[in-house]
């Protein structure tokens, strides 16, 4: 699949049942794309989360990395997606993703992503 914003490859992933409702709508399968980083509904015949990951130096394959893929979805605005974001990014540390880390290679990794990572990354320490 082929991310609606940019053409780029994406990456599958199953959203936990915990979080459909933070998913673009309210799926149960995302894609993420691998160079804007923009999130979208995979709700495709026969999808299923990819087993192997592009992205699986940063965001992991499972539930921890779904849940970072959903939170990075709900970025475009901290005012008003605030208590999605960190439910997602507890959930994901509780599923043992290093949060911070992660954030942080994507900060440096993904110039074109399609927000702010590194300013977000930082206001995210000041709630998560």
């Amino acid at each position: 699949m082929a991310c609606p914003e940019c053409g780029g490859a994406t990456v599958r992933y199953v959203v936990p049942e915990d979080l459909r409702t933070y998913a673009p709508e309210s799926t149960d399968i995302i894609a993420l794309c691998g160079d804007c980083l923009h999130v979208s509904p995979a709700n495709v015949a026969g999808a299923q989360a990819d087993e192997t990951n592009q992205l699986v130096d940063v965001i992991p394959n499972g539930d921890g990395g779904a849940a970072l893929a959903v939170a990075l979805g709900l970025l475009d605005s901290l005012a008003l997606n605030r208590s999605g974001i960190v439910e997602c990014l507890e959930y994901a540390e509780e599923s043992g993703v290093d949060v911070h880390l992660a954030l942080d290679r994507l900060a440096h990794g993904f110039p074109d992503a399609h927000v702010d990572l590194e300013r977000r990354r930082s206001q995210l320490t000041a709630f998560f």
